[in-house]
Parts: C-alpha cells; structure tokens; sequence
C-alpha cells in the first residue's frame, strides 16, 4: 500500500468536523480519486497526505513512514503536492530557478541538478522558457512548469488538488497522457481531489468516495460508479457515458470504449 489511513478525525479550528474516522487503503501505482462535492472534506483530506495537517486523532502512514513532525522531511521528499493554481507554488524570477529550488533545498549535487534540469526541461518542453518569469506564461504553460517542478524531484507518489482545472482541448489530454505515463512507466502512484465525477469513472483505477466528512465508498471506480446506491446517497450526476449506456449490458468508460460498443451494436443491425 502506499498510503494507509486509520480511523482519520480532524476538526477545524472553530470545532466543525472536517473528517469524521476515516479508514482507507491506496494502493501503489494507480490513480485515485478523491471524489465528492464542495465541503465533503476532499482537501482536508489531500493536505493531510502530503503533512500540511497533520492527524488530530487516528493515524496515517505514507510509503512506509508514520506522518508525524519527525518524519515530515523525509515524506514530503517521497511525497509531490501540485496545487489547482499553479501560482501558488510558482515563486522564483525564472523558470529555471523554480525549477533548481527543490533541488537545492535537498542538497543535491550541482552535476546531478544540472543533469534533471536538462532531463525534465526536455520531457515537459520547456527549453526555450528557462529564462522566462514563470508569472508571464500561459496557464498551460505554468502548469507545465509546476508539475516540472515536482517531477523534478523524481517523487514516489504525486498528490494533486484539481488537476485539471482550467485546461481543456490539447492542454488536458497532454496532462492526462503525461500523468499516465508518469503512473505507468515510472511505476508511481497519483491521488487526486476532483468534483468530475466523468473525470473519476474514465481515469481513476480507484476511487474513495465522500460526503460531509465521512468516507462512504471505497473501490475500483468502475465498481464504485456503477453502484445505484452512490447517487441516492450523494447528489452526483451519473457518468455521461453510463448515463447514456444506461441497461445494456456493455459499460464503456472511455470515448474510445463507446465507440467500439457502438460500432459492434452497427454491425448486429
């Protein structure tokens, strides 16, 4: 497991619950996700994977470490966090030196920086802005920048708050297909807070499901968001597709899975 979360209750600072004794498992190398509607505590949760809060009763360990202040260093080097603004951790004058940050913080050795600068300048495409303030970009190419800049770090595990939010057309299907292939090449683990119930059922390997601060379901997302029970409990719009496959007895969860049922059902008629 990468993560492992126990019995999890957090309280704001007013007293309201944020999370209420939540328990879950994630498993490596899949993306998850968090899913509910606004206030269902989706950051809550996030922020306290990557050790922005830390468990106020209940326990969690990540990639083997118990997220406690003697282990953060070491979680948050193992652990990437990308924000849904980029902007928010786009600090530096030049791309390059948001870029060199990270590396520097950790103490890397300057050839080794170098050699990741050059390495992650080229998969992301950013040669020709390392020179550039990351405020002047698109917000394409900031979140080019910023997911660069976590990557950089060579994490087990990327947590990420929206992902992608704001992109749509090439800039999000660049995003999905470059998160792929950070999962399944590289053997790492994605878990990230989304609304996008379509986005969850096409994408995510799993999901945990929440509402008001409690964890309702837990479970591969085909399994999760096929169960009649979910939208009775929560108000979620079904998937489009299988809103649209609605009783048949083929569930595609992809554009290109509809299309192939759609042609299969042609050739029948």
């Amino acid at each position: 497991m990468a993560i492992n979360i126990h019995q999890l209750t957090y309280r704001y600072p007013n007293g309201n619950i944020g999370l209420y004794n939540i328990s879950a498992h994630l498993s490596k190398g899949k993306k998850t996700a968090i899913l509910g509607l606004n206030g269902s505590g989706k950051t809550t949760l996030l922020s306290h994977l990557n050790g922005s809060l830390l468990p106020q009763e209940g326990s969690i360990d990540i990639l083997g470490l118990s997220l406690e202040k003697k282990n953060l260093r070491e979680i948050r080097r193992k652990v990437g966090f990308l924000f849904d603004y980029p902007d928010h951790q786009l600090f530096s004058t030049t791309v390059y030196a948001d870029l060199k940050f990270g590396l520097d913080n950790y103490g890397y050795p300057e050839e080794k920086k170098e050699d990741l600068i050059e390495r992650v300048s080229k998969t992301f495409g950013l040669e020709e802005l390392l020179s550039r303030s990351p405020h002047q970009l698109s917000l394409g190419q900031k979140k080019k920048v910023a997911t660069a800049g976590v990557m950089i770090m060579e994490p087990e595990l990327i947590l990420c708050d929206e992902p992608f939010s704001g992109l749509d057309g090439l800039g999000l299907s660049y995003f999905k297909e470059l998160l792929d292939y950070w999962v399944k090449e590289e053997e790492k683990t994605l878990v990230f807070s989304t609304h996008d119930v379509d986005l969850s059922y096409a994408w995510a390997d799993e999901v945990i499901l929440l509402k008001e601060g409690e964890l309702l379901y837990q479970g591969k997302a085909e399994e999760v968001l096929q169960d009649e029970r979910v939208y009775e409990e929560v108000e979620l719009e079904k998937p489009f597709l299988l809103r649209l496959f609605q009783g048949r007895k083929e569930k595609p969860r992809t554009i290109e899975e509809a299309k192939k049922c759609i042609e299969m059902l042609e050739r029948k008629l």
